[in-house]
């Protein structure tokens, strides 16, 4: 069965843009597919810790050479790599934080960059190991950071996200940016903010299904 996995990084929940608006391609990805799962990942409900010399040690250990302490330590990252091997599809919802992503979304990508799992070094080059794989990144920003604009040399979230996952093979990947959320602080109405963000939303989530019907 077609499966996507639908990843959300922002801490503030009710008022969160990025996740109204990966709410909005799920429901209309489920409408795409009646028989199709999704795996939810809320990765603010989810205790990742940051990588230690334990953990490195014990990636880096023969599979069935590692101890059941090692094992517990890869615990995490064996089920959110499992996760993101079975679904043929993400959508990952992420505030820009500080001019870059998230916390716990690097805390996340930290625990699935694994060598032989997600990429290798087979002949001494680089691969991804994720293929065939698709990605929807809805970001939501504070202030305006397109290109061509006075502060988008600041924007370290698409290029960073576009190169981590072309690294591990997820080169089919799409990004859509509502900019210039703080005005949310300011009174403006958020219905007509989210709007044509949320119309962006639906439409390519009908375009990507359209092509792969």
């Amino acid at each position: 069965m077609p499966t996507l996995l639908h990843i959300d990084s922002s801490p503030v929940y009710g008022r969160s843009v990025s996740r109204e608006l990966t709410s909005a391609f799920v429901t209309e990805w489920k409408a795409s597919h009646p028989d199709g799962r999704v795996i939810a990942r809320d990765l603010n409900a989810t205790a990742i810790p940051p990588i230690t010399a334990e953990w490195v040690g014990a990636v880096y250990t023969p599979e069935e050479a590692r101890t059941p302490q090692q094992k517990e330590l890869l615990s995490l990252s064996d089920s959110l790599l499992a996760e993101l091997k079975q679904a043929d599809e993400y959508v990952i919802g992420v505030p820009m934080h500080n001019f870059g992503v998230p916390s716990v979304l690097k805390l996340w990508i930290d625990q699935i960059a694994r060598v032989g799992k997600t990429f290798s070094y087979a002949g001494g080059t680089p691969k991804g190991l994720l293929i065939g794989k698709r990605t929807t990144f809805l970001i939501a920003t504070g202030g305006i950071y397109d290109a061509q604009t006075q502060m988008a040399s600041f924007n370290f979230v698409e290029p960073y996200l576009r190169s981590v996952f072309g690294f591990l093979g997820v080169t089919d990947a799409t990004f859509l940016t509502a900019g210039g959320t703080r005005l949310l602080n300011q009174g403006h109405d958020r219905n007509a903010f989210l709007a044509p963000h949320l119309q962006a939303v639906l439409t390519h989530a009908q375009t990507i299904q359209g092509d792969h019907a």
